[in-house]
């Protein structure tokens, strides 16, 4: 008995290290490393931010730093509460998964069951499925505002102001269940039907479900006014750390308050290691992308996709200097979580460097394809000049002035390039950045761009003539009158135009066909009837055929 017991005693030990050794098997050179990353953009005397990683249902590491309150040196806490923006997302998904469990709700129901006077002429059903997965088509109501030269966050704007908004839209992006496009309308007319349906307030609703979640100091805010603190208050810094006052009241997108404790817990539900009342299987459901969807990248209020060859599911989330992010590894059943107060932190970068220290992930090089693998055809300067645009529209323009090549970007200084092989160049100052120039199987001529952080991308080059092509034509002023916005267009010289949207500054254009026009973030793709141009569609990040018509 007595031999028993030593090796039962032996075995329980040795149990109780392998554990230790699977729940924090980090080095003392790990923990500095990851010190390091996490203060890389707190210096003294300035705001900062708290992280932590969990792995199997506990705290493998966490890390606070920096001033929540500069005003009364008030240091940042794993209770300090932080604006996690549309990290948000997820709670919202959350608390339609629990009206579809009570059968309240369906994922197939359309939008129009509770809102009939939304998009008349849209025949095709805009389902909750297409506003969980940002496939409904419909536009974002920041980009909207924006638009209409109006700065969002300094207003005090509830759902209500974007319900309105979007009652005047008459058309969408795009049919919806046909394409993906991130949109924050989508999760803010889903915190108004979760009102409809389940007859609360959407803050009180989620409000409970937080507690459930044993998150007590998490909660949706649609009154600046009643935010509770302690607040990790947001900075930028123009030469000196300046806060703001945050006034506005929409919510469901984001606008969410919690701390590192609270959100620490929330993983710990994932990994089922949190007590909650929540139901496991609606926990679970939560992290998956949705059953049957042929959209395979966002889910429940969440992203998915593979990072240095590990799937795993992502958010990150910026209101102003408030930023944070959330990586987990479901077959590592490891999470990262960043909350930053500072517009000089980048969490994006800062969580998966973590992520590369704990899970011995190389460089971000050395996953990268940071130039050609072969050297092509010569190609001369001057067949290189022109525009190039991707299919979203983004361009470069190379120039060749006084036998010297010019990269010119809109809104970026221009950058002389260097030859660098035959139908190789890179820049100047950065030889890092190279573009490699080669013709495709259409006969367009191509230019692929690389860099050390980034994965190449390819633009083509626009083949467009220009002969006989009247510039002044397009002068004149156009209206939408879903945002009742005027567009006004005047003519200068060498295809160089004055333009303005409604109260927005005048701002100049850049040709890159008769029939297409970038301005800004904006494309402007131009229709004509007969020899008169009449109508014109503006295209941006988040809204797309936003229609103008001469006036």
């Amino acid at each position: 008995m007595r031999r028993l017991f030593c090796i039962l005693t032996l075995l329980l030990i040795s149990a109780k290290e392998l554990v230790a050794q699977t729940l924090n098997p980090l080095t003392t050179t790990q923990i500095q490393k990851l010190d390091a990353v996490a203060t890389q953009d707190v210096p003294p005397a300035a705001p900062g931010i708290a992280t932590a990683i969990l792995l199997q249902g506990e705290v493998l590491y966490q890390k606070w730093a920096g001033y929540a309150d500069l005003r009364d040196s008030t240091l940042i806490t794993p209770d300090s509460r932080f604006n996690i923006a549309s990290n948000g997302k997820q709670f919202t998904a959350l608390a339609v998964l629990t009206l579809i469990d009570q059968k309240k709700l369906k994922l197939s129901d359309d939008i129009r069951k509770w809102f009939p006077e939304l998009f008349p002429k849209v025949k095709e059903k805009i389902t909750i499925q297409t506003l969980l997965n940002h496939t409904s088509g419909i536009r974002d109501c920041y980009d909207l505002w924006s638009l209409q030269g109006i700065t969002w966050w300094k207003q005090t704007f509830d759902n209500s102001n974007v319900l309105n908004l979007i009652r005047k839209q008459e058309a969408l992006n795009f049919a919806p269940n046909t394409q993906y496009l991130y949109s924050n309308t989508n999760y803010i007319l889903l915190a108004l039907i979760i009102e409809k349906v389940s007859g609360q307030s959407f803050v009180a609703y989620t409000k409970a479900l937080f507690s459930k979640l044993n998150m007590p100091n998490t909660s949706f805010e649609n009154n600046y006014r009643n935010i509770r603190g302690p607040i990790a208050k947001p900075y930028f810094n123009f030469e000196t750390w300046t806060t703001y006052d945050w006034i506005t009241n929409v919510c469901g997108d984001g606008n969410i308050f919690s701390t590192l404790s609270d959100q620490i817990q929330w993983e710990k539900i994932i990994q089922g290691n949190g007590a909650t009342s929540v139901k496991r299987n609606l926990i679970l459901q939560s992290q998956q992308i949705i059953e049957n969807s042929t959209f395979k990248n966002y889910g429940y209020g969440l992203e998915f996709g593979q990072y240095k060859g590990l799937d795993y599911a992502f958010h990150e989330g910026a209101t102003g200097a408030w930023k944070a992010t959330v990586i987990r590894f479901p077959a590592k059943s490891i999470s990262f979580i960043t909350l930053t107060n500072t517009g000089k932190a980048l969490p994006y970068s800062q969580t998966r460097q973590m992520a590369d220290i704990v899970l011995g992930l190389k460089a971000d090089a050395d996953y990268l394809v940071t130039e050609p693998t072969t050297i092509g055809k010569y190609v001369d300067e001057k067949d290189i000049s022109g525009t190039y645009l991707t299919e979203t529209d983004f361009a470069f323009t190379f120039e060749l002035k006084d036998s010297i090549i010019y990269l010119k970007r809109i809104g970026r200084n221009d950058v002389e390039l260097e030859r660098e092989s035959a139908n190789i160049f890179h820049q100047k100052y950065d030889p890092a950045f190279k573009q490699e120039f080669k013709i495709n199987s259409r006969g367009e001529m191509e230019v692929t761009a690389y860099y050390i952080s980034h994965t190449p991308y390819t633009l083509t080059k626009t083949n467009a003539s220009f002969h006989d092509f009247d510039f002044q034509q397009l002068s004149g002023t156009f209206l939408n009158t879903e945002t009742n916005i005027p567009l006004e267009i005047l003519y200068k010289s060498d295809k160089t135009y004055e333009i303005k949207f409604g109260k927005k500054k005048v701002t100049t254009g850049l040709w890159v066909s008769p029939s297409k026009l970038l301005v800004d973030n904006y494309a402007i793709d131009i229709h004509r009837s007969s020899s008169r141009i009449d109508t014109l569609y503006l295209n941006g990040d988040r809204i797309k055929n936003i229609q103008f018509v001469r006036q």
